[in-house]
């Protein structure tokens, strides 16, 4: 009977899914589509890019927003993606205050890392299309869902990283109130697994709108009859930014064509 319990209680009392705030890149990205050019003058790796001076705005006003709710309501996992400016958001929102008063330490998880771009990173979609004719050729052809490029992932290679996220939340989180902060394909490829969706339906999605920067994608635990399992309450939720007046961007990550 303990075993069954444990099997239908597997799933965190409360997940979060964000986007980092604005970073360098998608400054850098908008200003190379915006001047026509085919690429995207930034140098640093794209690991270590920063947020923008409005990033930092924007993941201040998400932790005010979490820090709202009372301490037992507020994030007490964090589940980070390497990268800098989702190290920088989720260090944001610990210094508004927005995490559980017993809060340690950030995970930091490889696994949530940015899609890798491989062949096309730095370039814009005429840089593609002017550089490797091929590669933009393919990319029509079997759509961003399946579309690796050479030394990249596709969102099929993302999904599969995600799988064993999912797992491990699972495994070590059950009844906690995690909060994952990582990058726009995550949140998409996150939502593909949890909601169990097909790729015309994640696709669909994800042509409606981008992920806004510090957005917030939220699950609940909800009791089924014997089961328990997750139910979106709200995606690409950006009233913790408008209530403060910070701009919402939804530029998309510098790689992405």
């Amino acid at each position: 009977m303990i075993a069954e319990c444990m099997l239908k209680d597997r799933w965190p009392a409360r997940l979060w899914i964000v986007r980092h705030g604005e970073s360098a890149g998608n400054v850098a990205r908008d200003k190379a589509h915006a001047a026509g050019l085919a690429d995207i003058d930034i140098q640093a790796r794209d690991v270590d890019v920063p947020l923008s001076g409005l990033g930092q705005r924007q993941s201040a006003a998400l932790g005010r927003w979490f820090a709202t709710m009372p301490g037992e309501c507020r994030p007490d996992v964090v589940l980070i993606s390497p990268y800098l400016r989702a190290r920088q958001t989720a260090d944001a929102v610990r210094i508004a205050g927005g995490l559980d008063p017993a809060f340690g330490k950030f995970v930091v998880d490889e696994r949530l890392r940015e899609k890798e771009f491989g062949l096309l990173d730095r370039l814009t979609k005429l840089g593609i299309e002017q550089r490797h004719p091929a590669q933009a050729e393919a990319r029509q052809l079997l759509g961003k869902f399946y579309f690796r490029p050479p030394s990249g992932e596709s969102w099929c290679d993302v999904i599969l990283r995600l799988r064993s996220v999912v797992d491990s939340i699972t495994l070590h989180y059950s009844g906690r109130r995690v909060l994952i902060v990582a990058h726009q394909v995550v949140v998409l490829c996150m939502r593909y697994l949890l909601e169990e969706m097909d790729e015309e339906q994640i696709l669909r999605i994800d042509a409606e709108a981008d992920v806004a920067n510090c957005a917030v994608t939220e699950y609940g635990l909800e009791r089924i009859g014997e089961q328990s399992l997750l139910r979106l309450h709200r995606y690409n939720y950006v009233h913790p930014l408008e209530r403060e007046g910070a701009p919402v961007t939804e530029e998309p990550d510098k790689g992405t064509a």
